[in-house]
């Protein structure tokens, strides 16, 4: 039987100092304290991302063939174990073709990071349009959605706009997890929002209304409203690191979910947007940011390292709060039963030095 053991391994119940993860292969059997000798490493279970745009050369949208073994290899170097691959604004007669290539993607065989379901961030957005071409933005168009197609797992729209609580309310009936974005709304139309629906605000503080104190906005609605999560690019660029802990501290803890909003920036293109890395982070020429180079284990150590938060708090909110989203709960935490997706994270700086899938090792 396989036992992987670390100087530290992250439980829902708490961390072991040391521990040990035992599997029949494909689940977990046993999770548990250990007298013997341990790698001074961390275990934590397989990473969950709910926002990848494209990773370093590779652009979802475009994505075929090789390209989607090479974002295999990617999200496993991260300790990511699913995701969704996540498409932008664009015309509505332009989503069809990815989303077919997503859907052949995720039938793969083989032991891989699991595409839990495509991501669409746009084109049903409000006034915060952020990168997303704005003549491109459109009022919910209820007969689109409800022809999508099957493997649609999140859907971001704005609250504000007309029709948008029926759009949610469609999405919901689908059992589709609807996310609150790139909105100018008051605090009144993000809670009808949440009221029709939504379960999610995405990317918090960046492309929506902030937190003023006679004007609450979106911020004051997902920092208040416990219905909804809140989604977060943490790589101290997006957002300023007091301002994720403010959202960490406002939150009940499985309310909170790291995600990389990652793009491919090496290629300069996220769908049909131009883009240039400046150092800090992709942008549009006028310095709009634009998605992030950031990957999910760096996520992890910097709420760790530059916002006060736990260690259990901050790999909570990178797999068992996203995959309890997304209604898998057949994963994201360490304990007897769950699939064994597993990461071993460097004991100090964090980073993914080996990922399993389903219990058979997929990097490191």
């Amino acid at each position: 039987m396989p036992i992987l053991a670390a100087q530290r391994v992250v439980t829902p119940q708490g961390v072991l100092s040391p521990g040990v993860v035992e599997t029949d292969g494909e689940r977990i059997t046993h999770v548990g304290p250990t007298t013997g000798s341990a790698p001074d490493r961390v275990l934590v279970p397989g990473l969950v991302d709910l926002q990848v745009n494209g990773i370093d050369d590779v652009d979802v949208a475009s994505a075929e063939g090789g390209d989607w073994e090479r974002l295999d290899a990617l999200l496993a170097a991260q300790g990511v174990t699913t995701w969704c691959p996540t498409l932008v604004t664009a015309p509505l007669d332009r989503y069809a073709r990815p989303l077919a290539r997503i859907a052949e993607a995720a039938a793969r065989p083989g032991a891989r990071p699991a595409i839990a379901g495509a991501h669409l961030e746009g084109p049903f957005l409000g006034g915060k349009p952020g990168a997303h071409p704005p003549d491109l933005i459109i009022p919910a168009d209820l007969r689109w959605l409800e022809d999508l197609p099957p493997g649609i797992a999140l859907v971001t729209v704005a609250p504000e706009p007309p029709g948008a609580a029926d759009a949610i309310a469609a999405l919901v009936r689908r059992g589709v997890l609807v996310s609150l974005g790139h909105s100018a709304a008051t605090i009144d139309q993000a809670r009808a929002g949440v009221d029709a629906g939504a379960r999610l605000v995405t990317h918090g503080f960046n492309g929506m209304s902030g937190l003023d104190h006679r004007a609450p906005g979106m911020v004051g609605a997902l920092l208040t409203d416990d219905r909804v999560a809140v989604s977060l690019i943490a790589d101290l660029v997006h957002v300023h690191p007091a301002a994720l802990e403010v959202a960490f501290r406002c939150k009940p803890a499985d309310r909170v979910v790291l995600v990389t909003d990652s793009v491919a920036w090496r290629r300069g293109r996220v769908g049909g947007i131009d883009l240039v890395h400046d150092g800090t982070a992709p942008r549009l020429p006028d310095g709009t940011l634009a998605g992030s180079a950031l990957t999910l284990d760096r996520a992890v150590a910097n709420v760790v390292a530059h916002c006060g938060v736990s260690l259990e708090r901050a790999v909570a909110a990178a797999s068992a709060n996203p995959a309890a989203l997304l209604g898998l709960d057949d994963r994201g935490a360490l304990e007897p039963g769950r699939r064994a997706d597993i990461a071993a994270l460097h004991a100090e700086t964090l980073e993914a030095q080996a990922t399993w899938v389903g219990g058979e090792q997929v990097h490191g």
